[in-house]
């Protein structure tokens, strides 16, 4: 087999590939879609198809009447929002540190972040609960069902990784812009607000995406660490179509749906910046 045929070939197979993965990525989504357009009884029958001659679309209206789902995305934008501000601002300042500065445990520190990311975070689920309870004893703040409470907790889980993905980025911006801004009189500081930040735009939208993502889709710590609507997240709100509702799953869906894709939108819209964050400083350590 002549080279020019391997290379034809490898292009075949990997562009197969690349098609299955998107379709098998794809499809549970656009079948969500699909399911929330049938009736409860539909779905329960099994009778749910992509040919849909009477769309249920009063299930897009029906979920904002059967749960307070106005009050759940509300909490989730406040919740995510303050969490994406606060970890990223923390992880552009640690990165930038640990990229630019050698200090004295600056590389056990570094391997430290990353460790924890090993650690499953359900093994701080309960010491965190009884913590927070302490804290309400001792002192009379209470964390349990607060917005800072759960801010807390996520910017605590979240900052690590930042940390990691901005220090990456960090390093693949050369040093040399911020010696000639030295130069040109500039102090660290002048450099790293004038300079250094407005190159690493693609990188804070990144760690700001990751962040906020990760946070609107979590489930554990806001089930445990809230009991009232007030504060509770959508993943929480959508759990309630099960069970206490009779299991709606028409609605569950189209709840799923309504949160899915504008987050889908918003991330198709900056995946430019989400890629080139993700991937700048691979080449350099």
């Amino acid at each position: 087999m002549s080279t020019h045929r391997k290379r034809s070939v490898n292009s075949f197979l990997l562009t197969t590939l690349t098609w299955v993965i998107v379709i098998l990525t794809v499809f549970p989504i656009l079948w969500m879609i699909f399911t929330s357009l049938h009736s409860n009884d539909q779905i329960l029958n099994g009778i749910t198809t992509f040919s849909l001659p009477k769309p249920q679309w009063v299930n897009y209206i029906n979920m904002w009447d059967t749960v307070n789902f106005a009050v759940y995305f509300r909490n989730s934008l406040l919740i995510c929002g303050a969490t994406t501000l606060l970890a990223g601002s923390f992880a552009v300042l640690a990165g930038y540190a640990l990229a630019r500065f050698d200090f004295p445990g600056s590389k056990l520190f570094s391997m430290s972040i990353i460790s924890t990311q090993l650690i499953p975070g359900i093994m701080f689920l309960f010491p965190i609960y009884l913590m927070f309870l302490w804290i309400k004893n001792a002192i009379g703040l209470p964390m349990i069902n607060t917005y800072w409470g759960m801010i807390l907790v996520y910017t605590a889980f979240y900052t690590p990784i930042s940390i990691w993905i901005m220090r990456s980025f960090f390093v693949s911006i050369p040093r040399d812009l911020e010696e000639s801004a030295s130069i040109d009189g500039c102090t660290k500081f002048q450099a790293f607000y004038k300079i250094i930040l407005p190159l690493s735009l693609p990188g804070i939208i990144a760690t700001g995406i990751f962040i906020f993502l990760t946070a609107w889709d979590e489930l554990l710590f806001a089930w445990v660490l809230t009991t009232s609507s007030d504060v509770q997240t959508i993943p929480v709100g959508i759990r309630l179509f099960v069970g206490q509702y009779n299991t709606r799953y028409d609605l569950l869906m189209a709840a799923s749906t309504v949160v899915t894709v504008p987050v889908m939108v918003i991330f198709f819209m900056t995946q430019k910046y989400f890629i080139s964050g993700m991937t700048a400083g691979a080449v350099k350590g």
